[in-house]
């Protein structure tokens, strides 16, 4: 696979050992999609797949009316959420990307609690009777949770040096694709942190944190 559309006019394939390698549009590796696009898509689709694929192994806890509310949320904080936003740390995500999550989520925070859309019960009250966040708020999380964990590396480490890279030429017209630094630029902007709050660990990680919120059985 190489990344942007190849080149109509190279058919020079590549080849190993006398072997042809076959290109594909994309590919899985350490468990994330990888997509010739560079689109996020297709690996957002994929995490989605993969909770739901977890959530059907515990349905017949998860949706049994007997169980406790709040062991519900407890299972689905520590089994399926763990799934929806593997590799999140790295992800460029829009506010398109976002909403999909969202709206898988609060499917099966719904199913959970054995309700729909019909009955008119708000988001908010069906995370809060589970004791789980909004899934935005744990992204967010992640993202600045590994950026601090990057910046607090030596300035050599390759992951620094991604972050200052900057590619000569000139962009194509259009509003340019999202990047990952903006998104983690507008992220510290609204936990309200700046770059030289990384080196303290403490603060940062204070400051950043989004906990799940305390259920009613909690009080």
């Amino acid at each position: 696979m190489s990344l942007n559309e190849p080149d109509p006019r190279d058919n020079n394939p590549i080849s190993i050992d006398g072997q042809l390698v076959t290109m594909c549009d994309q590919y899985k590796y350490l468990g994330s999609m990888m997509h010739s696009s560079g689109n996020l898509e297709c690996n957002v689709q994929h995490r989605i797949a993969a909770a739901w694929l977890k959530w059907r192994e515990v349905t017949g806890v998860i949706c049994d009316r007997r169980m406790p509310v709040k062991l519900k949320g407890l299972i689905y904080k520590t089994i399926i959420r763990p799934v929806l936003t593997y590799g999140s740390e790295t992800w460029a995500a829009t506010k398109r990307h976002i909403h999909t999550i969202q709206v898988a989520e609060m499917k099966m925070l719904r199913w959970m609690c054995g309700v729909t859309r019909l009955d008119r019960i708000r988001n908010e009250y069906v995370r809060g009777s589970l004791g789980v966040r909004d899934v935005a708020d744990k992204l967010q999380e992640n993202r600045l949770r590994w950026y601090g964990h990057v910046k607090r590396r030596p300035p050599d480490y390759v992951g620094n040096l991604a972050l200052q890279l900057s590619i000569p030429g000139r962009r194509s017209r259009g509003r340019p694709k999202t990047r990952w630094r903006d998104v983690v630029s507008k992220d510290m902007k609204e936990c309200q942190v700046s770059e030289s709050d990384v080196m303290d660990r403490a603060k940062w990680k204070r400051k950043i944190r989004k906990a799940d919120p305390t259920t009613m059985w909690d009080t």
